[in-house]
């Protein structure tokens, strides 16, 4: 399983090349998003707000690509599931994490037992840099795959990736950290710290999650994290000085 494992090491060309798209790279794109549109359209409300990020978004797919969508505002988790097995979808895993105890915890609500397709929903407001990591690696919302748009992004190998008429060109992201944030739309501010971050994992592995919990289907995330919080001085910190600033 891809997900939550193996990174992949950062680029180090300093070239820019053109990919050209086959049409099996067309058909298997088409193929992800056909599938992202019908998660999307499951949202009901939160469906237009919603947003898609990383290669199906960019276009650049593989076979183990994933369906990462994001709900980017504070919402009643329970409503969410609801409306998608409505719609006919299993929720198969549901999950909280957090990166660092300054990161806003989120919920996951894993598709498919390989968990390559979620909906992430965040239980605190995401702050502007967690919003900006999103679009970092490429977000697309639903009008976007109903329109066959492409958007620029990077990847974890620290590529930029231009969608162009027949494929996309790549060109590196260290070192261009300025001209990549107006590109794809961000602050430097991100961007540098993308940089930091994944040239560390390359040196010296994943540090870990700061939070990781299943949360059984009997009871609801925010009672989980609620729970949670009793125990763990950090999250409550975090969620005592998040919910004041509201």
């Amino acid at each position: 399983m891809k997900r939550r494992g193996s990174a992949a090491k950062p680029a180090r060309t300093q070239e820019s090349h053109k990919v050209v798209y086959d049409q099996a790279q067309w058909s298997l794109l088409k193929g992800f998003r056909d599938r992202a549109i019908t998660v999307f359209e499951a949202l009901g409300t939160w469906r237009e707000s919603s947003i898609i990020h990383g290669s199906v978004a960019r276009g650049d797919v593989d076979e183990e690509s994933d369906i990462d969508i994001l709900i980017p505002t504070e919402t009643a988790t329970q409503l969410v599931e609801t409306n998608l097995e409505s719609s006919g979808f299993t929720v198969v895993t549901r999950e909280i994490s957090q990166a660092t105890p300054a990161h806003s915890p989120k919920a996951h609500l894993y598709l498919d037992p390989e968990q390559r397709v979620v909906v992430t929903i965040p239980l605190l407001q995401l702050r502007k840099l967690e919003t900006e990591f999103y679009k970092f690696g490429g977000a697309a919302t639903l009008q976007d795959l109903r329109n066959n748009l492409r958007v620029p992004g990077c990847t974890k190998r620290l590529t930029l990736v231009e969608p162009t008429i027949d494929g996309h060109l790549e060109s590196p992201v260290v070192e261009h950290e300025p001209g990549v944030a107006r590109k794809v739309g961000v602050s430097v501010e991100i961007v540098r710290e993308r940089v930091r971050v994944l040239t560390r994992r390359d040196r010296y592995g994943r540090t870990g999650t700061f939070l990781k919990l299943k949360v059984p289907e009997v009871v609801t995330f925010e009672e989980v994290l609620g729970e949670e919080a009793k125990t763990n001085p950090a999250l409550r910190r975090t969620l005592r000085i998040r919910q004041r600033g509201r």
